[in-house]
């Protein structure tokens, strides 16, 4: 009898745990799956990195799984690092770095340099008029050791200068070069790697896809080069869209800056599914102007299955290039977690909704995700 009520325990006993339904295996990660060809990182705001809201902690989950590089999207600009002379807060740049650290990421400054985002007081003196050129440059020098050294040995490299160059690669009329004149470039490269020499050190824009601007870019490096003053790599920004720009050209200037000794990599990526705004409806209140929202917002109540697959097709053909350069390519960084936080939502234009990255607003990964991991399992073959 108990051999008899032991074997009915254990078939019952079996055919529960049959019954019981099967987890989920876990979706691997970006990281993990990228891991042999290029780092993949992402850009996160100032309550991202703070945990501010269950939001937030919900996209420091998507971090955690997915990206080994971690870029602030505002944080470590001049003007929230220094907002007033010798004022510093470094509060959520550290939180940024303990991130790091916790989830064994890579972190990148962003950025030393750059003619936005940089407060006025850096280019006026005390009498209120222009500041001198002896004057910028000791706060310039301030700035960068005081940063730099803060975190020197812990960051894995800096944008030191960004957005330099005009379309055609002539160089920006910025307050910097109004000021320090044109060799401000070797000079900021110079403070640099000064600060940290173990630093990598780069180069960062957009629309360097463009030839002209290519060429822009690779004079900048070509004459560092020369002046043997340390210069690591090219960050082509990616703040793309379903149509533009042409892949080829994308491709090009991949293998251009590479042949320059430099490393590549990608920058601020997300693809716009928006129609481009013209400067007449810049201009207008769209709140108010229902044929406008129509056509510059036609997705406010969901994204159509068939722009979403065109959406995954483009971040597809992408990755295709990336992951036959991954031997010039260093990085792949999305411009931010989720759709929610992506600026491309106000850009150039309020009150749009845009689609722009890998997750949704819920933090879920959309359909892309799966197909840009299928893609690495094949090129890891």
């Amino acid at each position: 009898m108990k051999l008899l009520i032991s074997l009915l325990s254990a078939l019952v006993l079996s055919q529960s745990v049959l019954a019981e339904p099967q987890a989920k295996p876990a979706q691997p990660g970006l990281k993990q799956a990228y891991a042999s060809h290029f780092l993949i990182g992402t850009a996160l705001s100032q309550g991202q990195i703070e945990g501010q809201d269950q939001a937030a902690l919900a996209a420091r989950e998507v971090v955690q799984q997915h990206f080994n590089a971690l870029t602030a999207e505002n944080v470590m600009k001049w003007e929230e690092l220094q907002p007033a002379e010798g004022q510093f807060n470094f509060g959520p740049a550290d939180a940024l770095l303990r991130l790091a650290k916790q989830n064994n990421a890579s972190l990148i400054g962003h950025t030393l340099m750059w003619h936005q985002q940089t407060p006025a007081w850096v280019f006026t003196g005390p009498d209120g008029k222009p500041a001198s050129k002896a004057l910028v440059l000791q706060r310039l020098t301030s700035h960068i050791n005081q940063v730099m050294g803060r975190y020197k040995g812990q960051v894995k490299g800096w944008d030191v200068l960004n957005e330099a160059l005009n379309e055609d690669g002539t160089l920006r009329d910025s307050p910097w070069r109004q000021i320090l004149g044109d060799d401000y470039i070797a000079t900021v490269y110079q403070l640099a790697h000064a600060a940290d020499p173990a630093a990598e050190l780069y180069y960062n824009d957009y629309n360097l896809y463009n030839p002209e601007k290519r060429q822009g870019a690779i004079r900048i490096v070509q004459q560092l080069q020369k002046a043997g003053i340390p210069i690591s790599g090219i960050g082509m920004q990616g703040h793309y869209g379903l149509d533009y720009p042409d892949l080829q050209q994308v491709e090009d200037s991949i293998v251009a800056f590479a042949a320059t000794g430099v490393q590549v990599m990608i920058t601020e990526l997300d693809i716009t599914v928006l129609p481009r705004v013209d400067d007449k409806a810049i201009g207008a209140d769209i709140s108010l102007n229902q044929q406008l929202q129509q056509q510059f917002n036609p997705y406010s109540q969901g994204l159509p299955a068939e722009v979403a697959a065109l959406q995954q097709e483009r971040f597809s053909g992408l990755f295709r290039i990336f992951l036959r350069h991954s031997d010039k390519i260093s990085r792949v960084t999305l411009w931010g977690v989720n759709d929610q936080q992506s600026w491309r939502n106000g850009w150039p234009m309020q009150g749009r909704t845009d689609y722009a990255l890998l997750f949704d607003r819920q933090n879920q990964p959309k359909a892309v995700v799966n197909a840009l991991l299928q893609l690495a399992a094949e090129a890891t073959r």
